[in-house]
């Protein structure tokens, strides 16, 4: 148990400080319950896979600067495929989404692997060519989802034999989370794949002199990022109803998850437990202000103040490593 906790300190502290801000929650607002926990859980739902996303990409050393407009070109291509189609038609447009994302992170890495540019720059282009294809497709919030896909994330998840007062505390967004992000995320962690990212977001030098295929590589862990970043799009339709075409403050955010989830932001240390438990401190932190009455501008300021320290010390303790 010892071993344990000093292995995941960094989760556990996490997990205590967003239980103790949920006990700031209901002292704050006593009739916060299960309804709102899951409405929570439904914001945090786009957030979750941006990070997931990002996570992916620092541990392999990079950075990607596009997630977001990433999102908002798959939100609102399924949106837009879906407006006054059938609800069988979702089953073909969410798998060819996906396969969207896969690519276009797969194009990202490529980019990066052959034109040996920062992986900041070309990130930060595609973002630009991203958000114009975005509005290209829609120039306005519009299109539709199929019903099936809405009612994945509305309610909660019933369970024979636990008392409904549980049943309430277990939305079935926060199941669909749970199980996507252990699909992936799971076999990538023990696959030969998953021990690459993380060799060459260590050392890339030495992993390519341990016969790691870098290139190679690099490229999947973006392309593994653009699937995440395709599920975060179609999560935000799934969530709104439509699809939206200017992409939302999710690029600093993830970030911000990233390194206060505990992930190095050089590459190769971290898991995505922490920053997932870190965007749910982050999104309820901004209720808790909600709930004081905090006026939204300053609520906006100390959102922001925050994401900035702890990207900073993330980034002084990367620079501290490297210098010892």
């Amino acid at each position: 148990m010892t071993r344990l906790l000093r292995n995941n300190g960094w989760v556990v502290g996490l997990s205590i400080l967003l239980v103790v801000l949920f006990v700031a929650t209901r002292i704050i607002q006593p009739q916060y319950g299960a309804g709102d926990f899951g409405s929570l859980v439904r914001a945090v739902l786009p957030y979750a896979f941006a990070v997931a996303a990002q996570t992916v990409v620092v541990i392999a050393g990079g950075i990607d600067l596009s997630v977001a407009a990433m999102m908002a070109l798959t939100s609102v291509t399924a949106a837009s495929m879906m407006a006054g189609a059938s609800e069988e038609y979702a089953l073909f447009v969410v798998p060819f989404v996906l396969a969207m994302g896969f690519t276009l992170g797969a194009v990202n890495g490529l980019l990066i692997v052959v034109t040996r540019v920062p992986d900041i720059v070309v990130t930060l282009a595609t973002l630009f060519i991203l958000q114009g294809a975005a509005l290209l497709v829609l120039d306005a919030p519009g299109g539709g989802i199929a019903e099936w896909l809405k009612n994945l994330i509305v309610g909660t998840v019933p369970i024979s034999g636990i008392p409904d007062t549980i049943d309430a505390w277990i939305p079935k967004a926060l199941l669909l989370l749970g199980v996507l992000l252990c699909i992936v995320w799971i076999p990538l962690r023990r696959s030969r794949l998953g021990l690459s990212i993380y060799a060459i977001g260590s050392n890339q030098l030495a992993a390519f002199r341990s016969g790691v295929p870098v290139a190679r590589t690099k490229i999947m862990a973006y392309a593994i990022a653009g699937l995440f970043a395709a599920m975060g799009g179609i999560s935000l339709t799934m969530s709104t109803g439509i699809g939206a075409p200017i992409p939302g403050p999710y690029l600093l955010a993830s970030v911000a998850a990233v390194v206060l989830g505990g992930v190095a932001l050089g590459g190769g240390k971290g898991g995505l437990l922490g920053p997932i438990i870190a965007v749910f401190v982050l999104r309820l932190l901004r209720t808790d202000l909600t709930l004081l009455a905090i006026d939204p501008n300053v609520t906006a300021i100390v959102e922001g103040t925050i994401m900035v320290v702890v990207v900073m010390f993330g980034a002084f303790i990367t620079m501290r490593s490297r210098s010892s």
